[in-house]
Formats: structure tokens, C-alpha cells, sequence
């Protein structure tokens, strides 16, 4: 048998790493910044393989700009942001021609032109306050498909001219105090429930209330699977002499869902007759009549924004 050579082991040979020092990666665990896109203003640029978005409306692609419009008709003194919500849904604003129907809408006030049905919206228009007695068979909005009488047609009977709109709700059943106004931050104020701002009623309800009723208005009542804030109740005066027994409450809630007072008491078994709101916040006047205006004082205007 041959004799088998003994395996030698070589060195392996060195060979030296080039590395492009472009793609080196900066010492100290730190990246490289992304470009930033400017925030604010129109998109004016064009993605690849896309097509330019339209003016004032940020689209899916990058960063959104510009300002929501509910934001833009607010300050413009349109409506306040839950309201302009409710516009933008109906369809019934336009930015530089294009109907704007998504919440996410966005725009710029200084450069596009923004219109409410169909009239170009102007900025920096002097903030008015105003109080306003609703009769009974007026609706509290600024236009009605019925052709009803509104409140925008009440303040103009009253010599008040320009673009306002009512804060917040009142039947077209019930009568009392409303706030007129062209400020939607104020009015944003006034109706969000997070606020949980005082409205006082004088109710006459058919029938009269017990302890209990009166009991369970105060804990809330249960509409539409959600319970009403905690009320503060009290009896005015009692009618058992009538045919049909009455009696006067007066109820204070913090907060303004639909026909609210109303279905409370429909809650009790004791159905509203008549229905007057006489306070919103720390605004009340007793000697204000149905169909009058009056302008808020100043000093009324700092109290309801506290």
C-alpha cells in the first residue's frame, strides 16, 4: 500500500472589503432625515404616476394640508364646526368649483375660493351677538324646504342685516331665548356637550308630576339607549282645578339633544303643553318679548365663553 501524503493546511488568502463610502451607514446608530413636506398651503406638486391633485383638497397621497373647512367655516362666521359638518354633507360647499363632500376636506382661506351655497365666503367679518325671543311657529334654522317662517326672517323684520345663524335648537313648538351670532367658535362653545353649559325651560306638562316623576326627571331619562345628564327640577305651580290638571316646571339640563325636555316628560307620562326656554348659560331676560332681538352686552358675551 502506498503511503499517503500528509495534508498540509495553507493559509487562506486576505482579500479586502471595498465598501462605497455613500452607503455607509453614519456612525453612531443615527438615520439619514426624511425630506419633509411643507405643512399648511396648497399641494402643487405632482407624484410620480399621478395626477396633480385639486386645488385646496388634500387627496390620499402624503401628508394632508391646508385647513379643514369645518375650521374655515367656523371662523368665517358660517356655522359652528358640528353645523358645517352637517353642510358639508349635503353638498353645499364648493372649493374653486369642485363640490366638497368629505369631512377630510381641506383648503386654503387665503388662496381658494370657498363658497356656501353658491356665495364666496368672506373672512375677518365683525363678530355680532344677539337675543333673540323664537315665537312659537318659527323654525330655528336658516332656511325651511316648508316654507315656515325662520329665525333669519325674525332678525330681519328686527332691521338686523348680514350672514348669522342660530346657536344651537329650539322647536318649532316652543318659544323663549336663541342666540344669533356670526362667531363660530363662540357657537361651538355654546352647543358642545363637553361644556355641558345650563338651558333653563318653564314647562306646563298635562297631568302633575309626583316625587317619583320628579325623582327620575332629576336622575335622567333613559332616550334612545342613553341616559340624560342628571337635570335640576323643580314645581312652579300647580293647576289641579282645570278639566285636565296641570302643572308648571321649571327644569335645567346641561346639554341640547333633539326635542330632549320634550321626550323627558313624554318619559313620565306626562306630555308638554307648553314649553318656554328662559336661560342659556348666564344669558337670561325676563322683559324681552316674542319677536324682539337685542345685541348681547359685552359683558354677556365674556360670560358665556368662561
Amino acid at each position: 500500500m502506498a503511503a499517503q501524503r500528509p495534508r498540509t493546511s495553507r493559509p487562506r488568502p486576505t482579500t479586502k472589503r471595498f465598501t462605497d463610502s455613500s452607503k455607509r451607514k453614519p456612525a453612531g446608530g443615527t438615520r439619514r432625515p426624511k425630506p419633509v413636506r411643507p405643512v399648511g398651503g396648497l399641494k402643487s406638486g405632482v407624484s410620480k404616476g399621478r395626477s396633480p391633485e385639486p386645488r385646496g383638497i388634500a387627496g390620499n397621497s402624503g401628508k394632508p394640508s391646508g385647513v379643514r373647512l369645518q375650521k374655515i367655516l367656523s371662523h368665517a362666521g358660517v356655522s359652528s364646526r358640528r353645523v358645517a359638518e352637517e353642510l358639508i354633507r349635503q353638498g353645499r360647499i364648493e372649493v374653486n368649483g369642485e363640490v366638497a363632500s368629505e369631512l377630510g376636506t381641506r383648503a386654503n382661506p387665503e388662496v381658494d375660493d370657498i363658497r356656501v351655497d353658491g356665495r364666496r365666503l368672506k373672512l375677518g367679518a365683525e363678530r355680532k351677538y344677539y337675543l333673540m325671543y323664537k315665537p312659537r311657529g318659527v323654525v330655528s334654522t336658516r332656511s325651511d324646504p316648508q316654507q315656515r317662517t325662520t329665525v333669519i326672517e325674525v332678525l330681519a323684520r328686527a332691521g338686523v342685516k348680514g350672514y348669522f345663524y342660530p346657536v344651537g335648537r329650539l322647536d318649532y313648538d316652543s318659544e323663549g331665548l336663541i342666540i344669533m351670532t356670526n362667531d363660530g367658535d363662540l357657537a361651538e362653545k355654546v352647543t358642545h356637550p363637553k361644556h355641558e353649559l345650563e338651558r333653563a325651560y318653564e314647562v306646563r306638562v298635562s297631568g302633575l308630576p309626583d316625587e317619583r316623576d320628579l325623582a327620575r326627571l332629576t336622575r335622567g331619562i333613559l332616550i334612545e339607549g342613553r341616559r340624560t345628564l342628571p337635570a335640576s327640577v323643580r314645581v312652579v305651580r300647580t293647576y289641579p282645578d282645570k278639566a285636565e290638571p296641570q302643572a308648571l316646571i321649571e327644569i335645567v339640563i346641561k346639554e341640547g339633544r333633539n326635542r330632549q325636555v320634550r321626550r323627558m316628560f313624554d318619559g313620565t307620562g306626562h306630555p308638554v303643553i307648553e314649553l318656554r326656554r328662559t336661560r342659556i348659560g348666564p344669558i337670561t331676560d325676563r322683559r324681552i318679548k316674542p319677536g324682539q332681538v337685542r345685541e348681547l352686552t359685552s359683558d354677556e358675551v365674556r360670560a358665556l365663553t368662561k
